[in-house]
């Protein structure tokens, strides 16, 4: 544990379930302790509380999740109090809600402020922008892509000196093929009732509308039987959408063709029993870690040609760009990659693979988010 004199820094976010939010914050409180910092996570909590509490990391829970103005006073209260208890020199927030009650708390108890732009943050109702900017207020201005650094100048003026580009990463201790023991692939297989005789396309992501889900399945009709058997893995939230893509999936014929697991504590097993790993949102997404996440694991990867994959994907070389939403553009393409020789789909996957080792690693993210907590310290 670090000593309890030395500088904490609080990040703060809405709870700590699955997410790349949440995991981003686990990696850096593990750095910061690391570091010989106090780590403090402010959220109301979540399953992944234990986990980060195990890599001695503070967490504090507050009503972060929610978003009534009468919260907003309560939680910047609160959070000036910690601040001032914990000695907190740095403020870093994740997220838009809990980021503004931390601006007001850090200005009023004196800690600097610093912020990761996760997201696009759509503004599609007045006064949207000004709700956002929050995150583009910190004395330091975190981008996780290109993408984004870009969307920050150009929507909020902000000036360069301020943004800090620093990519998502991935573990590559944990998602390395040759971490897999054989017999995690075979108790996914059995439980997922995944067949070994057709190949096996895995869309990691979070059941929404906007990831695509529907799209893979219209692109999945299109293909001729025997098809390619889809792995729709992703947290189902409330399960409306998820019902609404099951009816779908009866409706094409696709019943014995996909699976819908939920969520899965063994991502890195889940790829290699995968032929292509997908990304199929039809938004642009801030970057995509899922994506990164496959490439490690050495998966092919087809993905919408919009936001922070086009950054991870050289089409034809890393693996394939689609145009976003369209089912036929998919289908051509989980077509063709499934018809090149496995050799050829394994040097695709091969070239990923290091590109990920090389420019998108955890420890790269957590050596340069500490650079930048370093800036503002004295």
């Amino acid at each position: 544990m670090p000593p309890v004199d030395s500088p904490a820094i609080l990040q703060v976010l809405p709870a700590l379930n699955a997410g790349g939010v949440e995991r981003g914050t686990l990696e850096i409180a593990a750095a910061i302790a690391e570091a010989g910092f106090r780590p403090l996570v402010a959220s109301a909590g979540g399953r992944l509380v234990p986990r980060l509490e195990a890599l001695g990391a503070r967490h504090v829970t507050l009503a972060l999740d929610g978003k009534s103005p009468l919260a907003l006073w309560r939680n910047a209260a609160a959070l000036r109090g910690l601040i001032a208890a914990e000695g907190v020199r740095i403020v870093h927030a994740r997220s838009r809600f809990p980021a503004w009650p931390a601006l007001w708390a850090a200005r009023r108890a004196g800690a600097r402020f610093v912020t990761t732009y996760h997201g696009t943050y759509n503004e599609n109702f007045p006064g949207k922008r000004r709700y956002n900017s929050v995150m583009a207020r910190g004395e330091r201005v975190i981008a996780i892509s290109r993408f984004i650094a870009d969307l920050v100048r150009e929507r909020h003026g902000v000036e360069p000196a301020r943004i800090r580009l620093i990519p998502r990463g991935v573990d590559t201790a944990l998602f390395d093929p040759a971490a897999v023991e054989p017999s995690r692939l075979a108790a996914l297989r059995a439980a997922w009732g995944v067949p070994r005789d057709r190949p096996v396309l895995l869309l990691p992501a979070r059941i929404s509308r906007w990831k695509g889900q529907g799209v893979l399945l219209e692109a999945l009709a299109r293909l001729p039987s025997p098809r390619p058997f889809a792995l729709l893995l992703g947290d189902v939230g409330r399960g409306a959408y998820a019902a609404e893509l099951r009816a779908r999936a009866a409706a094409l014929g696709l019943g014995a063709d996909i699976a819908m697991p939920g969520h899965t504590d063994d991502l890195p097993a889940a790829f290699l029993l995968a032929d292509l790993a997908l990304h199929c949102s039809t938004d642009a997404e801030a970057f995509g870690r899922g994506v990164i996440e496959a490439q490690a694991m050495a998966r092919p990867v087809i993905a919408a040609d919009l936001g922070g994959p086009r950054e991870t994907v050289r089409h034809g070389e890393t693996g394939w760009l689609v145009p976003p939403g369209d089912a036929d553009a998919l289908a051509g393409a989980i077509a063709r990659a499934l018809a090149l020789p496995a050799a050829e789909r394994a040097a695709i996957g091969a070239r990923a693979q290091a590109e990920v080792r090389a420019h998108y690693t955890t420890q790269a993210m957590q050596r340069a988010t500490l650079a930048v907590y370093r800036e503002l310290l004295p």
